[in-house]
């Protein structure tokens, strides 16, 4: 029997923290490791109790969803909140990180990035990692079959949202979307 490598593993526990993302406009998952060792794990979503974009739609200003914290962040502070030392970890993320993020992973003292998929990745995010002497690395993830579907979530999310802003009665468009929650479970 072949094991899989320990970059898709660890990106595997991204996917997978990613599927409990809240925001309807992109799920990301982000993983953080030393040793080999998984010490927090984070997603995108609101703050704790919280609102969420699932219920009731992204806060968007200047094209980004303020209601969100993102999945490198919770992360992040998931390990502050524990006491948990991230200098010299790693960070594996389903998407490459924005520049906010960017700073704060530096900040951290992560020393490599492992990203799944290329999103808007900003010039001065990619010079700031060289700068702070952090390795970026894309890894191709290599999902099995049915696994992870979050690409069908994400367009169903999409496709409810889209149905929310047109004129079609808002309890049709609330029954969809627990039919389309107990598909996504």
């Amino acid at each position: 029997m072949s094991r899989i490598s320990w970059n898709q593993y660890f990106m595997s526990q991204s996917h997978l923290l990613a599927m409990r993302s809240t925001c309807t406009r992109l799920a990301v998952g982000a993983t953080i490791v030393r040793d080999k060792r998984i010490i927090a794990g984070g997603y995108n979503g609101s703050i704790t109790g919280g609102v969420h974009c699932s219920d009731e739609g992204c806060y968007v200003i200047d094209n980004h969803c303020v209601r969100t914290i993102h999945a490198e962040m919770n992360a992040l502070l998931q390990c502050a909140k524990f006491g948990v030392p991230t200098a010299g970890a790693e960070i594996y993320v389903t998407h490459f990180p924005c520049l906010q993020c960017c700073k704060a992973i530096i900040q951290a003292g992560i020393k490599t990035v492992y990203y799944a998929t290329d999103y808007k990745n900003h010039p001065y995010a990619v010079e700031l990692f060289k700068q702070a002497d952090v390795k970026v690395e894309f890894v191709e993830f290599e999902k099995t079959p049915g696994q992870f579907d979050n690409e069908k979530n994400e367009l169903i999310i999409n496709l409810l949202n889209k149905l929310s802003e047109s004129n079609i009665e808002d309890d049709v468009v609330q029954a969809l979307r627990k039919k389309a929650d107990k598909l996504l479970l």
